[in-house]
């Protein structure tokens, strides 16, 4: 398969003290990749420079065939303002912003769309309900309905499945089997390595810098993990800056 997305030589930085160092390497159109690493290894910073929210301190993130806007991109649970006042409904709708925008009227077929989502993710009948009114696991089903009415070829998930009940797990697992049929590329931060060897063919290692990137059983051995145990350990936080990350 083709590359989507190229990551040439890039390089994130705060302060100029970089959260992800020299990455190089490709994301393949319809792959479904899990990014793995310590904690403070990049992973989220990563995903939020490929989603455009961050800007590359040095080299870039070039798209093939699609254009940068046409993703789906799901932000950690503690990013996400649970005290607004904001319906369940409302939210999924907001997945049609992509092509709706902020002044096109919301058409029948796109509530219709909403309505499905909901059914798909087993929250029918929810469409009313404030949305910081829910349990942790009824919130991300509700924003994984927001991206099935995305409806994106590039879907982007950071920790999905933290603080969520094992059974939406499973579901949603299966919803991004799914996506991964249907010739979607997918890419998530994960943690729990026996979920990524179960459902995630290829595997991005990161400790800050990369460590292992391929298939799944090539990147999750042994050796690679200690590696990246050991990288992240031995990174000095108040080391010089990278010269690189002007």
């Amino acid at each position: 398969m083709p590359a989507l997305i190229e990551l040439r030589d890039l390089t994130i930085a705060y302060d100029r003290h970089p959260a992800v160092h020299h990455l190089s390497g490709e994301f393949r159109r319809g792959s479904l990749t899990a990014v793995i690493g310590p904690n403070g290894a990049g992973k989220s910073s990563l995903i939020k420079t490929i989603a455009g929210l961050i800007k590359p301190s040095q080299g870039e993130v070039a798209f093939r065939g699609t254009a940068p806007h046409d993703l789906a991109y799901l932000p950690q649970a503690a990013a996400i303002d649970e005290s607004f006042p904001i319906s369940v409904f409302d939210v999924v709708l907001m997945g049609h912003w992509r092509r709706a925008g902020a002044f096109r009227p919301i058409s029948a077929a796109m509530r219709e769309a909403a309505a499905f989502a909901l059914l798909k993710v087993g929250l029918e009948g929810f469409d009313r309900r404030s949305f910081g009114s829910l349990s942790a696991g009824q919130r991300q089903r509700v924003l994984f309905a927001r991206l099935i009415v995305a409806d994106s070829p590039l879907i982007m998930l950071d920790e999905p499945f933290a603080a969520v009940d094992s059974r939406t797990t499973g579901d949603l697992l299966r919803l991004v089997e799914r996506w991964h049929e249907e010739g979607r590329t997918v890419i998530a931060v994960l943690h729990d390595f026996d979920q990524v060897r179960r459902h995630f063919p290829e595997t991005l290692l990161l400790a800050r810098e990369p460590v292992a990137w391929g298939a799944t059983a090539e990147v999750l051995t042994a050796d690679n993990l200690l590696a990246a145990r050991a990288m992240s350990e031995a990174w000095d936080a108040e080391a010089d800056i990278c010269r690189g990350a002007a």
